[in-house]
C-alpha cells in the first residue's frame, strides 16, 4: 500500500507517517516545512524508516499534482492546512488559499491520477460556528451544554464563522461533494481538540500542549506568567494522537463503508476538560500554583464542543482509549525533552 500524507511533518501528519513506516508500507510525505517543529518532525521521521519526501506547498497546483501523479497513492491522509483561527483573521487570503484552494487541488489531482484512492480529510468543529444558539449552564470550573449532554452530533447546522471556519468549511464540503459528484472515496473528520507528541504548540493553536508548556515553565520559574483568553471554563473533548492514528487507519481499512461520510470526532464526554480543569490537573501533577492572567474571550469562540462519537464508533468500531490523565503525563515528558528544540 502507498500512503501519501500531506502536511506529513506536522503534528497529526507525523504521527500518521510514523505508523505507515511501522506497518512496513510505502510512505510519501508532502510538506512545505513552514509550521513550527516541522523540520524537527521530518528529522525524527527519517530516523523511523525510509520514505520519499516532497518539499511542496498545497497552494501550488503543480506541486501537489506532480506528487500525486508520481506516487498514485492508495490512501491520502490530507492534513496540510492553516490551523490557527487568529492567523486566519490576520491573513484571510492566505488562509483561504491553503485550506480551501489547497484541498480542491488535492481532490483534483486524485480525481485525475488515482480516482480509486481513499482520501481522509482533517476538518474542524469550527464549521458549526460559535454555537451561541445552544443553552449552557456555567458551573464552577466549566460550561456545560444543556441541549446536548451526550455530545454534539453531525446533524448540527453548518454555520461557518471566522475566516478559518469558512476556509475549512468550504474544504469540508468540497471533500464531501467530490464523493457525491465524482465518486471519490472521501471521508471528513470534524475534529475537536487533539494533543500528543510531535505537536509544537503556539499561543494560538494546540491549547493542551501550550498550557502544559506554560505549566512546565512555571515549575522552573514560579514568577512565570501566562494568559488565558476568557474565563477558562471553555470545554473541549481531548483526543490523544494514538487514538487519532487508530481512527485514520481504521477508516482507511473500511473505506467502502465510510466513503462519503462526515463524522464528528473527539474524546467524547468522558474525556472532556475545560481549560481551568486542565490547569488544575497540571498544578497537581507538578506541585505548582498556576495563576494565569485572563484576557478578553476570543471572538466567535465556542463555550463547549464535545463530539458525539456515535456515528464513527458504529461505522468502524473505534473508541478513544487514552485517558487525558495518562495522555497529559506523556505529553509533559515529551515537552520536557523537545520543547526547547
Amino acid at each position: 500500500m502507498k500512503y501519501l500524507v500531506t502536511g506529513g511533518c506536522g503534528f497529526v501528519g507525523s504521527n500518521l507517517s510514523a505508523e505507515v513506516l511501522r506497518r512496513g508500507e510505502q510512505l510519501y510525505v508532502f510538506d512545505n516545512l513552514s509550521r513550527a517543529g516541522s523540520t524537527q518532525n521530518l528529522a525524527w521521521l527519517r530516523g523511523q524508516g525510509e520514505f520519499e519526501f516532497f518539499h511542496g506547498d498545497v497552494r501550488s497546483r503543480h506541486d501537489i499534482d506532480r506528487a500525486v501523479e508520481l506516487v498514485k497513492p492508495d490512501v491520502v491522509f490530507h492534513l496540510a492546512g492553516q490551523v490557527a483561527m487568529t492567523t486566519s483573521v490576520e491573513q484571510p487570503f492566505k488562509d483561504f488559499e491553503i485550506n480551501a484552494m489547497g484541498t480542491v487541488s488535492v481532490l483534483e489531482a486524485v480525481r485525475k491520477h488515482c480516482p480509486e484512492a481513499a482520501i481522509l480529510y482533517s476538518s474542524t468543529n469550527k464549521v458549526y460556528g460559535d454555537l451561541e444558539d445552544l443553552r449552557y449552564n456555567e458551573l464552577e470550573t466549566r460550561y456545560e451544554c444543556v441541549d446536548y449532554p451526550k455530545g454534539l452530533p453531525e446533524t448540527l447546522p453548518l454555520d461557518f464563522s471566522t475566516p478559518y471556519g469558512c476556509s475549512k468549511g468550504a474544504a469540508d464540503q468540497y471533500v464531501r461533494d467530490y464523493h457525491r459528484m465524482y465518486g471519490l472515496k472521501t471521508v471528513v473528520f470534524r475534529h475537536s481538540s487533539m494533543y500528543g507528541g510531535g505537536q509544537y504548540p503556539t499561543f494560538d493553536q494546540g491549547w493542551v500542549g501550550w498550557f502544559t508548556m506554560q505549566a512546565l515553565r512555571t515549575k522552573e520559574d514560579p514568577n512565570h506568567r501566562f494568559t488565558v483568553a476568557g474565563n477558562g471554563k471553555q470545554v473541549r473533548d481531548l483526543l490523544h494522537a494514538e487514538d487519532v492514528v487508530r481512527l485514520y487507519f481504521s477508516a482507511a481499512e473500511r473505506i467502502d463503508t465510510v466513503a462519503g461520510g462526515v463524522y464528528n470526532v473527539g474524546g467524547g464526554v468522558q474525556n472532556a476538560f475545560s481549560i481551568q480543569e486542565l490547569l488544575d490537573q497540571l498544578s497537581a501533577e507538578l506541585h505548582v500554583d498556576l495563576v494565569p492572567e485572563h484576557l478578553e474571550a476570543r471572538r466567535r469562540d465556542q463555550k463547549v464542543f464535545v463530539a458525539s462519537n456515535d456515528m464513527i464508533e458504529g461505522a468502524v468500531s473505534w473508541v478513544p482509549r487514552v485517558k487525558p490523565e495518562v495522555g497529559v503525563k506523556t505529553l509533559m515528558g515529551w515537552l520536557s525533552t523537545y520543547r526547547s528544540v
